[in-house]
């Protein structure tokens, strides 16, 4: 999850029928994942079925080696892809689910863009290399062993990739390929081809019918580029992935060109030149045409129409006014013209405007470089990097108006000395990239990249120079990594000491990342991660160390065992723990101070801020990251360098008034609030109260009595209408229960509504009371041929059921005899009341309201609940449900829906389906596994700058991206805020310290010293001097530890050797001076 920004939906968009047959090659070799395969009857089966996945038996080359599991392109397993359904919508998935891929290359970069598109649930990715593991790849492949050094790299990745998704069918080809093979797939990458090869390959994917999207890309040391060709005419059905913004019409002018102004409940999103429809609106209904028009400046709270409204109706009430999401057409050029022609860059980092035309001649270079030598250059040695240099500045000479005034030689050396290596972090990048454009190449969902995109990250290289000697291999797992940024370095990796919190999607990731680069994998080093989650299917569409047999267990202990199998040398242990104040006696004042960096990948904005507060405190780098769909950020967070993760917040989320939720709702959000607080309040706080009553009768009334408030009476009122009126006996009862409440929700209550304030109702100023973004509410007439409401009656019987204990019958399956059941249900007639007072105020966080006899009624209500006690057996209790969103057979989501769509029926605001229901009751974070390979990419490139240790800030990164447009946005951090006081300067990060266990006296002279007046000192709430206090003055030989025991009641523990004071200071003459934290250390 993002700490920052806000989430969005997908759209439908048409579907469209792909070619979706598989290779058809000699000896296929199958390995089963799940019980059904999807190979052609004619081909040669062999292998075991069994969940592992194991492929077949040892072959040539030139063969086929797939895995084959479920695969049924129309049934979408919401459970396991809630959250990435959240991102694209259901008909994005079903196209994934038709797609055919292929990945060439499968060191680094095509196992990560292979192991996102297998969690993205395509319906086949072929995984293709020639060569054979090296040790050499084990620096970036996450697959691999070292068993598997001298096998078939495509080979040796199908068995492991195949386990993270059983519904995707995992082949490898071994064999060189033709362009004809190419047929076979609506998408093509490779990671690993020249220049000519990849030319070749493109003209044919160019001008296939229909097109075969084209991406080419590579990693090489710090260096990545993707250069994509979806064809001579690609449709983007929706550019950016977020909901068609609305706005609710306050009034519309008879003018050319009309003014159209909103209310200012919330601020428009629409930009000059987006289309809108109207709908809704009254007195001037040419509006409601449903034609798209085009719109100009717009405001926050306005915009204008191209159009004459002159003759139009006067405009009267209402309105809605809706974007029209518009499709793009793209024109890609093919491979062979961009590289001439490139057009503009994707710039990701302004502070290098001028790099990507340098990068686009680099790799060029580079693939001139290889195909003249047949090898890559060798790290350390000058001659090839001179060589490299020299092809760069022949090809650059020869470019004529496009030549570059600069190549830049530093940098090109950089190139050819880490060309050779893939990086784990590079790879994890560039995955998430690549992963993400195949999707939209396979679905026409969001921006494809157009064309060419070039990223460095050299200020990771350390900030010393090496010896050539330092990038020699050592015949290590780490030799690529190595080969970059030298064995000095790479042994800080090693022995550092880390602190990982959170081991969800961002967790895994950077277990992965952590476990390939070495880090914490020496004798000295040691990875602490911490998760108080269990694991749930919902989690292994992108938390992909985690597999179906995990289920219910530990996220941390799983993850951590998982990181080790990719690195037996992972120092690694897993803990169980919340990071929380409640818990600084695991994590105490040693295991802090120990740490060399801390890595958070949490879901929540109060857990990062009390990381972030621990980080300031023991003075610790703190690398933060979040994701939210398509949209990740980083931030850096270093001592002394910038500022801290608190220094700068969003403002709180807007909240809808208690008023519009309740009884005045404009939108499905409001619908579903509603909804939800209903579920809570009548399934799991009522039932809770009742069992809190029964366990102890007479303290609960008394605690009533001693309340006398509103609130009061309204708990006793809701634990007896559980225990006399609507207590049930029989499933009958349950029927007859939730029958009634569809009478009182969505009649009753909206006819009492509609009596007290009527269609033609005014304010006190004499406006129409029912003016926007009030909807005037209908009440429903219940029909049990209404699959919808027989279907929230049904569900809402069950649940009551469930809270009774009351066994649910067989026949519950049967509508009819449902509906049979329901028809048996007397339904009283209902007659609106005078005087019935309705809370208008959107201010009020109550609709309690008090009375003067609350205390009667409190009284008389705990006398009837005494004489109904008395009817109920001793060891009577209802079960409390618990709302969990992620399980469609508990009925849960059921009646959610239901309560929020019978709702929006009442005041006719469109209705959504149970999944949509899903992800806003459920407040489900959209996430997809391409977004989180990205930005643990991106933070691992900022490690190798912290532990190395010698960086300025200049040199690090904070990042903001967004795949779906795609949008990378990277900065320097903000510097912290300086205060200086004479000679002294301090930000957040300092904290002062005083030694020798020090007496009150000797604190406040070590402070004149520094030309500091102490006029006050605290320690927690209580304050252990004041200059104005006389008495205070007696405690100034006793030492401050004592004074915290004694005055403060602290219990130090035996694990804490020191405690902090707030000293207030004035200087020399009398102004405040904001001083940092004082530890005072007395052990």
């Amino acid at each position: 999850m993002l700490p920052r920004k806000r989430q969005f939906e997908g759209v439908v968009v048409e579907e469209e029928t792909g070619n979706s047959s598989l290779p058809n090659k000699k000896n296929l070799i199958v390995a089963f994942g799940a019980a059904d395969s999807a190979v052609n009857s004619d081909r040669s089966l062999s292998g075991s079925n069994n969940n592992n996945s194991s492929s077949g038996k040892e072959v040539d080359s030139g063969t086929y080696v797939m895995a084959v599991g479920d695969n049924n392109p129309q049934e979408i397993d919401e459970d396991l892809h809630s959250r990435q359904l959240a991102v694209y919508g259901r008909e994005t998935m079903r196209r994934l689910f038709g797609a055919n891929v292929l990945v060439s290359g499968m060191q680094g970069l095509g196992v990560e863009i292979a192991k996102n598109l297998i969690l993205a649930g395509v319906k086949s990715v072929t995984l293709h290399d020639v060569g054979t593991v090296e040790l050499w790849d084990l620096s970036s492949n996450f697959v691999f062993s070292e068993n598997d050094v001298g096998k078939n790299r495509a080979l040796a990745s199908v068995a492991k990739l195949q386990e993270l998704n059983n519904a995707v069918v995992v082949q490898s080809l071994t064999s060189e390929l033709t362009k004809e093979q190419l047929a076979d797939f609506q998408a093509v990458v490779f990671t690993d081809i020249g220049l000519e090869k990849a030319i070749e390959f493109n003209d044919y994917c160019h001008s296939h019918q229909p097109p075969i999207a084209f991406i080419k890309t590579e990693v090489r040391g710090l260096f990545g580029s993707v250069f994509c060709d979806f064809g001579p005419e690609f449709t983007v059905f929706d550019v950016d992935g977020e909901e068609a913004h609305t706005g609710i019409i306050a009034s519309v002018s008879n003018d050319n060109p009309a003014l159209v102004s909103c209310v200012d409940d919330e601020r428009l999103e629409f930009q000059d030149g987006d289309l809108v429809v109207f709908s809704e609106v009254h007195g001037m209904k040419e509006l409601n045409d449903g034609k798209p028009r085009k719109i100009k400046n717009a405001r926050a709270y306005s915009f204008t129409l191209e159009e004459d409204t002159t003759n139009y109706g006067s405009y009267e009430k209402g309105g809605i006014v809706t974007q029209v999401k518009q499709q793009k057409v793209l024109n890609f050029k093919p491979l062979r013209e961009a590289l001439s022609d490139p057009g503009d860059f994707l710039l990701s980092d302004f502070a290098k405007f001028d790099r990507p035309p340098l990068l686009h001649l680099a790799f060029q270079a580079l693939d001139k470089f290889i195909s003249e030598l047949g090898r890559f250059p060798v790290p350390g040695v000058e001659d090839d990097a001179q060589k490299l240099i020299a092809i760069a500045t022949n090809m650059n000479d020869s470019s004529g108006d496009d030549k570059l005034d600069d190549i830049n030689p530093k940098l090109l050396r950089q190139f050819a000395f880490g060309a050779r290596a893939v990086l784990n972090p590079m790879a994890a990048m560039f995955g998430g990239i690549v992963g993400q454009e195949v999707v939209k190449a396979c679905s026409g969902k969001f921006h494809p990249l157009y064309q060419f995109f070039y990223f460095d990250s050299v200020e990771s290289l350390p900030s010393e120079p090496l010896d050539p000697d330092d990038f020699r291999p050592v015949n290590s797992r780490y030799d690529a990594q190595i080969s970059v940024f030298g064995r000095k370095l790479q042994k800080k990796l090693e022995d550092s000491q880390v602190f990982v919190v959170g081991s969800g999607a961002l967790g895994c990731e950077f277990l992965k990342n952590l476990a390939l680069m070495g880090v914490a994998c020496g004798k000295q080093g040691k990875l602490t991660i911490t998760d108080d989650d269990v694991i749930e299917k919902s989690n292994l569409s992108r938390q992909f160390l985690f597999r179906d047999w995990n289920i219910g267990q530990a996220k941390s202990t799983v993850a951590a065992s998982a990181a080790a199998s990719i690195n037996p040398s992972f120092n690694i242990e897993a803990l169980q723990n919340r990071v929380s104040p409640e818990t600084e006696n695991v994590f105490h004042d040693t295991f802090w101070e120990n740490l060399s960096v801390v890595i958070n990948a949490l879901d929540n904005v109060n857990a990062r801020l009390y990381v972030d507060q621990r980080c300031l405190y023991f003075q610790k780098p703190l690398l933060e990251s979040g994701t939210l769909g398509a949209k990740c950020n980083t931030q850096m967070v270093i001592p002394h360098l910038t500022e801290n993760y608190g220094a700068s917040r969003d403002p709180p989320e807007k909240q809808a008034p208690m008023c519009t939720v309740h009884s005045f709702p404009h939108n499905i959000d409001h619908c579903l609030t509603w909804a939800r607080s209903e579920f809570d309040g009548l399934l799991e706080k009522t039932p809770a109260e009742v069992n809190t009553y029964l366990s102890n009768p007479s303290e609960y009334t008394n605690a009533m009595r001693n309340a006398g408030d509103a609130q009061a009476r309204d708990n006793l009122e809701r634990v007896l209408d559980c225990l006399d009126r609507d207590k049930c006996d029989t499933f009958e009862d349950c029927i007859t229960w939730a029958r009634l409440k569809f009478e009182d929700y969505f009649a009753n209550r909206v006819k009492q509504l509609t009596f007290t304030f009527p269609e033609d109702a005014a304010t006190s100023t004499g406006a129409p009371f029912w003016s926007a973004p009030k909807r005037f509410p209908r009440p429903l007439q219940f029909s049990t041929s209404d699959l919808s409401h027989l279907n929230f009656v049904m569900s809402a019987a069950i649940l009551r059921s469930e809270s009774f204990g009351i066994p649910i019958p067989d026949w519950v399956k049967n509508p009819r005899k449902v509906a049979d059941a329901v028809d048996r249900v007397i339904v009283p007639d209902f007659q609106p009341k005078e005087g019935v007072k309705v809370v208008t105020d959107e201010k009020a966080t109550s609709l309690s309201t008090a009375s003067v006899d609350d205390a009667d009624v409190i009284n008389d209500l705990i006398t009837k609940l005494e004489r109904c006690r008395t009817n109920l057996t001793p060891t009577f209790r209802m079960k409390p449900i618990q709302f969990e969103k992620d399980d469609d057979t508990n009925y849960h989501m059921d009646v959610i829906a239901g309560l929020a769509n019978m709702r929006a029926r009442n005041y006719s605001i469109p209705e959504v389906d149970k999944l949509k229901a899903k992800f806003i009751a459920g407040r489900i974070i959209p996430a997809i596994a391409t977004s989180t390979a990205m930005a643990t990419g991106l933070v691992c490139l900022e490690l190798y700058k912290v532990l190395d240790g010698g960086h300025k800030v200049e040199d690090y990164r904070n990042t903001f991206a967004n795949l779906a447009l795609p949008l990378f946005s990277m900065a320097e951090p903000v510097p912290p805020k300086v205060i200086k006081h004479q000679e002294t300067s301090w930000t957040v990060w300092d904290r002062w310290t005083l030694g020798n266990n020090p007496t009150l006296r000797e604190l406040i002279q070590w402070l004149k010293d520094k030309g500091l007046k102490a006029y006050s000192i605290s320690c927690g709430n209580c304050l252990l001097f004041n200059s104005m206090f006389p008495r205070h003055k007696e405690r100034m030989d006793r030492t401050i530890a004592d004074l915290g025991r004694e005055v403060a009641k602290l219990e130090i523990p035996l694990y804490r050797h020191h405690l902090d004071v707030v000293v207030a200071c004035e200087d020399e003459e009398d102004n405040d001076v904001d001083i940092p934290l004082v530890s005072i250390y007395f052990r």
